[in-house]
């Protein structure tokens, strides 16, 4: 009897060392991580020179993306081909870490398969191609990483190509959904000043005649090419416009499988979303009665947007607020933030005024030269009326200058870049996931005066003050909250757009100008409910851990665990922080 128990006990001991040998092998992580390279550096990259440009690899920056149907099939047959090889390895070959590599990069090729056979945006979307290019110049104008010559020539390069985009746009663009194109139609005369104004100006004090000359060829170009577009699509396309932008319940499903790793049913996410939105509704109306109980919440609002500072203080107020936010996240222990650089505060470019009120433009993790990080203001023009210039510096007033500096610098994007800019994973520096990322910033948000942020000593006024961030941080949710519902029940026909402009306005509080705009978003963005979702998988991946480490509990060690992940979907994240495959949700 000893005897049998002792074989048995060899047996096992021999399963195990055996099980442990392929559990961890050293050479499948080199062999898979050789693989990852190959796609990124002989197929991804090539393939898409603008994304290499602005990650900061500019071995590509003189190229543009091929657009015609050849060249989707190809990719097409190419993503399968490496979607067979990623599956090829087994997960148990791999440690920890890299069976979660393998997992998002399978992911990241089945979205793109599903983005080109299933979606099909370079059929139905025409301002893929216009804002396609116009993107691709962008990324060599807005970062200083080579001198400006020879930016100038990559440029030029890419001009010259831009041309046959078009050429293929017309062959590939078939009956797409009306609203497509007009909202490429709406964006086409900013591309055109762009073009005009923008691009010329980014150049100006080239002194090279030739390399002059070039440009103002290849410039010229561009911008025939584009208002012939916008004719051809006025004219011809437009009347045909009857597509259907919706992508149907099992595309949601599947997008938001391999983007987010969310497989939680849709009528599940829609009960969890209500659930919090009831519960950011009501403390809207609690603190706004507790502001004036005489007034309605929108009343309080309007008041809110007029206290905001006059535009010449715009930028000493956002660097002062970033100094109390740094301070508040020392002294209250939130991060720790990987530099004491602080990312610089200037104007906004004049060719990104049109498009944005503040942002931050940080460097692609590769990039060696233009490794600076720019927070940009858009300030109102001088010449602009009293009137229109108060209409302008009400997305300034005093709470949202805070709301967005946290969620753009800090604890948000900003800090968070820092943390993927020192990692040593190449493939999480390169893919990662929108309820990471956005999810991420907009926890922030609240994170930030759940902590106790609406206290004058981190430069908050008074206790009015103090109740306007938390009704700016609410609104900000409501609006998130918004997007959630309306994405999936958009795309899955069970709400028409005239309904979705209605929701944003009275479910989620915003303008009704506010609610065309977010719905014509969600016909080209089906997934944008990332920023809540991913929110609310922090939250209870947060609730988690502190019930698992009781008093040993820290909030800075969370979050730097966090930011240690890179910025992978959260299954992946949770999965690293508690070593279990429990619920996200």
């Amino acid at each position: 009897m000893r005897s049998n128990y002792l074989a048995m006990l060899f047996f096992i001991l021999l399963f195990s060392t055996a099980v442990n040998a392929i559990s961890s092998s050293p050479s499948q992580h080199t062999a898979f991580m050789h693989l990852a390279d190959e796609y990124f550096d002989h197929f991804y990259f090539p393939e898409h020179p603008t994304e290499a440009t602005q990650l900061g690899i500019h071995t590509y920056d003189d190229q543009l993306e091929d657009y015609s149907k050849a060249a989707v099939l190809r990719e097409v047959t190419l993503l399968k081909k490496y979607e067979a090889s990623v599956s090829a390895f087994n997960p148990m070959t791999l440690d920890e870490q890299t069976q979660a590599d393998r997992e998002l990069l399978l992911n990241a090729i089945r979205s793109q398969l599903l983005t080109l056979q299933t979606i099909r945006f370079w059929e139905k979307n025409p301002d893929i191609y216009s804002s396609g290019i116009t993107e691709s110049i962008f990324a060599l104008i807005k970062r200083k990483f080579a001198p400006l010559p020879d930016r100038l020539r990559s440029v030029i390069a890419r001009e010259k190509r831009i041309p046959e985009v078009f050429e293929e746009a017309h062959k590939n663009i078939k009956n797409p959904p009306r609203i497509y194109t007009e909202i490429t139609l709406e964006q086409l005369p900013g591309l055109v000043k762009f073009f005009q104004n923008d691009v010329p100006a980014a150049f100006s004090t080239v002194k090279d005649e030739n390399l002059k000359k070039q440009f103002a060829e290849s410039n010229a170009g561009v911008i025939k090419a584009l208002l012939a577009y916008q004719t051809w699509l006025k004219n011809e396309v437009l009347p045909h416009s009857h597509g259907d932008f919706r992508i149907g319940k099992a595309t949601f499903i599947k997008k938001l499988k391999y983007d987010e790793m969310v497989d939680t049913s849709l009528d599940k996410l829609i009960a969890i979303d209500l659930a919090n939105m009831r519960q950011n509704q009501n403390e809207f109306k609690r603190i706004a009665k507790e502001i004036d109980p005489n007034k309605t919440p929108q009343q309080i609002l309007a008041e809110l947007v007029v206290d905001h500072p006059a535009p010449d203080r715009l930028l000493k107020d956002f660097q002062s607020k970033f100094a109390n936010l740094v301070k508040f996240i020392q002294d209250k222990k939130i991060i720790t933030i990987p530099s004491d650089v602080a990312p610089i505060m200037e104007e906004t470019p004049p060719f990104l005024r049109a498009v944005t009120a503040a942002s931050m433009d940080t460097p692609g993790p590769f990039e060696q030269t233009a490794k600076e990080a720019y927070f940009n203001v858009t300030l109102p023009d001088p010449s602009w009326s009293v009137d229109k210039t108060n209409d302008f510096m009400a997305a300034f007033n005093y709470p949202s200058i805070s709301s967005t500096a946290v969620h753009e610098a800090y604890p948000g994007h900003y800090v968070q870049f820092l943390w993927i800019n020192q990692m040593h994973d190449r493939l999480r520096q390169i893919i990662g996931a929108r309820t990471n990322t956005e999810g991420w910033a907009h926890y922030c948000e609240q994170m930030m005066l759940d902590e106790g942020l609406a206290s004058p000593a981190y430069g908050i006024r008074d206790q009015r003050e103090a109740n306007w961030m938390k009704l700016g941080q609410l609104l900000d949710a409501l609006w998130r909250n918004a997007r959630f519902i309306v994405g999936i029940e958009l795309h899955t026909g069970k709400m028409t757009m005239d309904q979705a402009v209605d929701y944003f306005v009275k479910e989620g509080y915003q303008s009704r100008s506010v609610g065309i705009m977010e719905a014509k978003r969600a016909t080209v963005d089906p997934t944008y409910l990332y920023y809540t979702l991913g929110k609310l998988q922090i939250l209870k991946l947060r609730a988690d851990v502190e019930k698992k480490e009781g008093a040993n509990f820290s909030l800075q060690k969370f979050h730097d665990d966090f930011m240690r992940q890179g910025f992978p979907p959260i299954k992946i994240v949770r999965k690293a922080m508690l070593h279990d495959d429990s619920a996200t949700l």
